[in-house]
């Protein structure tokens, strides 16, 4: 392989050549050229790099690694590959059916709906189909399914594993890896199970062929690919066929706004000028449904996108869209890879990503099948606030892996992820990610009932988790970069994923000098700050206990008494909001001053009350008392009692310390910090008995919910008949 990732001259490729004046060679391109067009159309026809992709499947039997930007045509390699395959062409014997793993439901729905065309008969396993699986599998053995298209995730499900994949890979006649960059280093904190998939390569038998493909790799990442799919081969030989990541159809541009209002102006009033129908993307949860909200009523027909909509909305809002019938979805990067829309107009950002090559993917979606497609980033300022917030993906300490793994150890039987989080101070989606590193690792092993540790000697790979670390705040720095680089805005895009023919696009803002006005109208900046500055946000109070709480001594399970519950509560906003969070977001941040809340924020509360609809007004305020700002929740209960004319009870009395909130990992740890951590005073206890209606509960911040859960339980079992908790922000969304 030379050293920008293409392949060189060496006796296989040789061979290529000489197959190409062959007549069975002109024969298989005929017979693949007349399937492309059945897919494609027409006028479709062969890329050079697509025929040697499917020349090295089909004839030679290779491993192939496809390097190639969005919308190239990927996909029609291994499609064809297939119904070349398993008709016997290229003077092979038919084989058995191709699997292709695949990152995302939204991407099988795609490539099934693909291979119909061809008329290659798919079958899907993932977590939403599993009441299908035997019937799947019942096509499979009938020789009824020519692919079937699994998630990564199925390769250590015990289930899948022990009673499917033994028959799957003896009859395996073509493996095929999407998004094959998750291999290496990046799946480490994005699918760990595509580290699995090494040891599924080892084991194929001889000469079946292998496709990775994948738009997003370095050379680093190319590299490290082509190494693992050599892995069990004859000649531990991949051939990489590695072309430009250039885009013609994106004019890529920056569009720099000083605050949110003009960001969402900006959209509402451009959004009409922008071609055909697009995405939004932004970087929270919570930014999307606002935006949403804020674009309906400006008259924009638009639908919202994010990990937390229902499956069957985020498939019925990738129908409108794919259909025209909404201009733009606003969504997540949920929405990513897999979602195929050829002629997507434009893809506009709210907020930048956090590195170069999750923009160049998410852009990657506009403009396959236009001729003009229009890029713009809109960043803020508090997108590397953001970044922070929500970064908690790196590797867990040495102490508490050892933790986890003695746990495991020592028990007699399989334990569930969560009896392991009552045993360690660590997020269950980072335990989850923990469990799956350290099982394609050989330490643990999933397996029916939980996980249980293999025995075997495991290291902590400190220089791989630093790597991984110093990579992601690398790539940060980079789309900083990118938001002031003086030059071509893809040609530096394409040099982040070391494309050796990176050059100036002639089409970018930068390129061409066309910038897109900044000016928004003062009517639409002051609609867009009117919904972002809605104050209110519900909270629901926690309903269960969490599970395990015997084994950190704590006798409770299940579902929360109803005469011991909080009632739902509320916030002004949540930390992730472009409106009010960013005015809260410093205040909570390390360092935050404590004291009274300023005048706008006591208006803003003022206004959250006033928008509650009560089933009973509250009768009476109680503070719970602060650590971290006591000056401020002391006053904010003070204020919130004067302007209610509610009487102020007083405070809920901390009697014990604990960690906060910040410091603890799960609800099991969390639960158990606070549980003595409170105490009802005489003096609050003779005034909650004679308060006729609801306490309202007044703290500073959510963060779990289990000290509003904890102090509720006890203002209760004191007298209270309901209590309504409120606080300033919640770490929620």
């Amino acid at each position: 392989m030379a050293a920008d990732g293409s392949t060189t001259t060496g006796p296989a490729d040789l061979a290529t050549a000489a197959l190409a004046t062959d007549p069975a060679s002109a024969a298989l391109r005929g017979r693949a050229e007349e399937l492309l067009r059945a897919l494609a159309g027409p006028a479709a026809a062969l890329r050079e790099d697509q025929w040697r992709a499917i020349e090295a499947l089909v004839s030679q039997r290779r491993r192939v690694l496809l390097v190639q930007r969005t919308g190239w045509g990927k996909s029609a390699v291994y499609f064809l590959a297939t119904a070349l395959l398993r008709t016997a062409a290229g003077g092979n014997a038919r084989v058995g059916p191709t699997v292709i793993v695949s990152p995302l439901l939204a991407l099988m729905r795609n490539q099934a709906a693909a291979a119909q065309r061809l008329g290659i008969r798919a079958g899907e396993i993932h977590s939403g189909n599993v009441t299908e699986w035997d019937e799947v599998y019942a096509a499979l053995r009938a020789d009824e399914l020519d692919v079937l298209l699994i998630g990564p995730e199925r390769l250590n499900n015990p289930t899948f594993r022990d009673d499917y994949l033994p028959e799957l890979a003896a009859r395996t006649g073509l493996l095929v890896i999407d998004e094959a960059h998750c291999i290496s280093d990046w799946g480490h904190d994005f699918r760990p199970d595509y580290r699995r998939l090494r040891t599924v390569i080892a084991g194929l038998r001889p000469g079946v062929p292998v496709l990775a493909t994948t738009a997003t790799a370095n050379q680093r990442v190319v590299a490290d690919v082509s190494e693992q799919l050599g892995t069990g081969a004859q000649d531990n030989a991949t051939l990489v066929l590695r072309g430009t990541l250039d885009r013609a159809s994106l004019r890529l541009a920056v569009v720099a706004l000083p605050r949110a209002e003009d960001r969402f102006g900006w959209i509402a009033e451009r959004l009409r000028e922008l071609p055909s129908s697009g995405i939004v993307y932004t970087l929270t949860k919570a930014a999307a449904e606002e935006l949403t909200v804020f674009l309906r009523g400006e008259g924009h027909a638009v639908a919202c996108y994010h990990g937390g909509t229902e499956a069957a909305e985020r498939l019925a809002a990738e129908e409108d869209l794919l259909a025209n019938r909404v201009k733009a979805l606003v969504a997540t990067s949920a929405l990513g890879m897999g979602f195929d829309k050829p002629d997507l107009g434009f893809v506009v950002h709210l907020g930048a990503p956090a590195s170069p090559v999750a923009y160049y993917q998410q852009i990657g979606r506009a403009g396959r099948a236009v001729d003009a497609a229009e890029v713009i980033l809109l960043p803020a300022t508090e997108d590397r606030d953001i970044w922070r917030y929500f970064a908690d993906t790196s590797f867990p300490p040495e102490a508490v892996v050892r933790t986890v793994l003695a746990a495991l150890a020592e028990a007699s039987r399989p334990m569930s992820t969560q009896a392991l989080l009552t045993a360690v101070d660590i997020g269950p989606g980072r335990l989850d990610q923990m469990l799956k590193v350290l099982d394609t690792d050989g330490a643990v092993r999933r397996v029916r009932g939980g996980w249980t540790a293999t025995g075997l000697a495991w290291s902590y790979d400190e220089p791989r988790y630093r790597r991984v670390t110093a990579a992601r705040e690398r790539e940060q720095q980079a789309m900083l970069d990118y938001l002031v680089t003086p030059d071509c805005r893809m040609e530096f895009l394409r040099r982040q994923l070391d494309d050796p023919d990176a050059a100036p696009c002639g089409r970018c803002d930068r390129c061409t000098g066309r910038q897109w006005s900044s000016a928004v109208s003062a009517d639409a900046r002051a609609r867009a700050r009117a919904e972002l500055l809605r104050p209110g946000v519900v909270v629901e109070p926690r309903r269960m206990w969490p599970t395990g709480m015997s084994r950190l001594g704590i006798t409770l399970s299940g579902r929360i008494a109803a005469g011991a519950a909080a009632d739902p509560g509320r916030v002004l906003a949540r930390l992730a909001d472009v409106g009010w969070g960013n005015r809260l977001r410093p205040m909570f941040a390390p360092g935050g001053a404590d004291g009274p809340l300023p005048g706008d924020l006591v208006d803003a509360v003022v206004a959250t009350l006033a928008g509650w609809e009560w089933q009973r007004r509250p009768a009476a305020v109680v503070a719970i008392a602060s650590r971290g700002r006591p000056r401020l929740v002391a006053s904010l209960a003070e204020r919130i009692a004067a302007i209610g004319r509610l009487p102020l009870l007083g405070q809920l009395d901390r009697v014990a310390g604990g960690p906060s909130a910040g410091e603890v990992h799960n609800s099991a740890h969390r639960l158990a910090g606070l549980w003595d951590a409170f105490a009802v005073s005489e003096e609050l206890r003779g005034a909650l008995a004679a308060v006729d209606g609801p306490v309202l509960l007044v703290d500073d911040r959510v963060v779990t919910g289990w000290t509003m859960t904890v102090a509720a339980r006890l203002l209760r079992q004191a007298g209270a008949c309901a209590v309504l908790p409120f606080a300033l922000a919640t770490d929620a969304g």
